[in-house]
């Protein structure tokens, strides 16, 4: 990776940038097409879809239009849990290459960990011998989730990518992981644009010491703490200010004062009863 992004090495080996972009929640095309270009003209080089956000497309013709050379750049998208059985996440596996434009992508997640997860797995498994998948991995894995399925994969993920944030710091989940090397991703590492995060003392002091904004502040944060980050913004200026996080360190007190914003739970509940089914009712192949 060319850029001055540092890389976390996964436990396949594999080397992913730590800071990327993602595109969740941007359903006009055109503005999802214009994001990613300026991310990847700002110096992102990891850019996160899925299948769900319906902008694959889009997503593959800003990194074909970059002209940045396709190592350089680290495509990450996600499997829908109606593809999960074995040969329909075979197809949509390379339903997601052809939609993206791509040979291969550099992960490919699990998206939502119900069902015919196994199947889902087996299938990923074989498309990473196969060179299509350069790593695999999960998302919304909580604890629970995680003991009932991760233990019959014969691969074991690359990659959890979960809701994080200094609200939802995940510390059970990490302790799991970390005995098998496993990544953290977040999503909503900004907690969503949460007003009440962005505004407390101890995070607005911070900011005004380092000469940052809030969002600086809680990215670098989760940056020591060892967390991929991958925030996401349709502004330029916000794609560009989310960027500039590695050239100062908060010190261990600081680091302190941040854990201890720690809730212990986020908006989201994946074991929740009725998330499942909730989930399950929504067809991604309506535009196909």
């Amino acid at each position: 990776m060319s850029n001055n992004v540092p890389t976390v090495k996964l436990n396949n080996g594999v080397e992913m940038p730590m800071l990327g972009f993602g595109v969740f929640q941007v359903p006009d095309l055109s503005q999802a097409e214009q994001a990613v270009t300026d991310a990847l003209e700002t110096g992102y080089r990891l850019i996160d879809t899925a299948v769900a956000y319906q902008n694959e497309e889009v997503v593959g013709k800003a990194i074909k239009d970059s002209d940045i050379p396709r190592d350089q750049i680290w495509v990450t998208s996600k499997l829908w849990l109606q593809d999960y059985a074995y040969e329909e996440a075979k197809k949509a596996i390379d339903l997601s290459l052809k939609k993206l434009g791509l040979d291969y992508v550099d992960l490919y997640l699990v998206h939502q960990p119900y069902g015919k997860v196994d199947e889902a797995w087996q299938a990923m498994e074989e498309a990473q011998e196969a060179g299509k998948i350069r790593s695999i991995g999960v998302s919304n894995m909580t604890p629970k989730l995680w003991k009932k399925f991760v233990p019959d994969f014969d691969v074991m993920p690359a990659v959890n990518q979960v809701e994080f944030n200094p609200y939802f710091q995940q510390k059970e989940l990490r302790q799991i992981m970390a005995k098998n090397g496993v990544a953290l991703e977040a999503w909503a590492p900004l907690g969503q644009g949460n007003a009440e995060l962005f505004h407390k003392p101890v995070i607005t002091k911070m900011a005004k010491k380092y000469g940052k904004d809030a969002g600086q502040i809680i990215l670098r944060f989760e940056h020591q703490e060892g967390v991929t980050v991958f925030p996401k913004s349709v502004h330029e200026a916000r794609i560009k200010s989310n960027m500039k996080i590695f050239d100062f360190e908060l010190n261990s007190a600081e680091m302190d004062q941040m854990r201890a914003l720690d809730k212990g739970k986020g908006m989201h509940d994946p074991d929740a009863p009725g998330v499942e089914e909730m989930l399950s009712q929504y067809d991604v192949h309506t535009n196909d």
